[in-house]
């Protein structure tokens, strides 16, 4: 019967409050760490004792709490923000090599600070996208669901309003129903579209808190409307996100880009396989991605499913539809 692998070693510097913060109420975190691994994990103040089926994981866990405890310094640590880095370490136990950083990407450390504490991108194309939306004026973030796209985009349109980078936020999302109808909603028009703009809602109270952003949309500081709202607008000094893209059409997407005035940051964001237009009608997304790769100031970031920071059964659940797309395109391949 072969031997389990361990490894001891310590954290350093033996802080009790960061060492408190890491293991969690109860060790809550380190027991979070041992069944998403598979190791068992003891410690007596800094000094860590790492036990497992082999040697791989027992390296992969020591890490991981490595790099949890650097985190320590600036961030407070809560069981979401642990199953985060788990299901980044556990993409790392599926392949343990990382895809290459896109050509011409020079990494970049961007460290978002917002109500919620600091926020950082996970994995080489969280930090590309971080680092594509500093440094362009229109950027498009493409990819499957929980991969960080419209979080990170607000973050980002967030700390850019507290530092009075840009004057006001304006959060965007065209109206289309996810396959099923709504009927006729009770209200005023600004109501009627609500349900479509909730997502931007959640995000803004994470970032923000409700009370301050309840204020600043009566203050018309932050804007969250319908596409339809855009038209005939030209937007100075504001930052302009549009999610849900791939359910513009091509007309629809090029108004949008169009609105863009000085000072002004857009960001773009949808996922490709989740078009809920008419099948005749080509999505706007499609579109964009198409004509405008390759234009100066214009930035893309393409996502896949190892990048979800969801729960990890998502990253599987997208793979699972996009083998079967694949296979569906290619009937000769199955």
């Amino acid at each position: 019967m072969p031997q389990p692998a361990q490894t001891n070693f310590a954290l350093d510097p033996a802080d009790t409050e960061r060492l408190a913060n890491l293991a969690g109420p109860f060790d809550e975190h380190l027991r979070q760490v041992e069944l998403a691994l598979g190791v068992e994990i003891s410690n007596r103040g800094n000094l860590f004792r790492v036990t497992g089926a082999d040697a791989g994981t027992v390296a992969r866990t020591e890490r991981l709490l490595r790099a949890l405890y650097a985190e320590t310094e600036e961030e407070t640590f809560d069981s979401h923000a642990i199953h985060l880095r788990l299901n980044a370490a556990g993409q790392d136990l599926a392949d343990s090599t990382p895809p290459a950083p896109a050509e011409g990407y020079v990494p970049q450390d961007v460290t978002i600070r917002v109500r919620r504490g600091t926020i950082r991108g996970r994995g080489p194309n969280q930090q590309k996208y971080l680092h594509a939306i500093a440094t362009h004026d229109i950027n498009f973030g493409v990819g499957p669901a929980g991969t960080g796209k419209t979080f990170l985009a607000v973050a980002s349109a967030v700390e850019a309003l507290n530092e009075t980078r840009v004057q006001r936020l304006v959060l965007v999302r065209p109206a289309v129903e996810a396959g099923e109808k709504l009927g006729f909603l009770p209200g005023d028009l600004s109501q009627k579209v609500d349900p479509y703009l909730r997502p931007l809602y959640d995000a803004l109270y994470e970032m923000m808190g409700v009370e301050k952003v309840l204020k600043l949309i009566e203050k018309n500081v932050i804007e969250i409307a319908p596409l339809a709202y855009m038209r005939g607008r030209t937007l100075n000094d504001a930052y302009v996100i549009l999610d849900e893209a791939q359910n513009t059409t091509i007309e629809q997407m090029k108004m949008f880009l169009t609105r863009l005035g000085f000072g002004s940051t857009a960001v773009v964001t949808g996922d490709m396989t989740q078009v809920d237009l008419p099948k005749h009608v080509k999505s706007g997304l499609r579109d964009a991605v198409d004509v405008l790769r390759g234009v100066d100031g214009v930035s893309f970031t393409f996502f896949e499913a190892r990048d979800v920071v969801r729960h990890p059964l998502v990253s599987r659940i997208v793979d699972a539809y996009e083998g079967r797309d694949a296979r569906d395109a290619d009937p000769g391949a199955a």
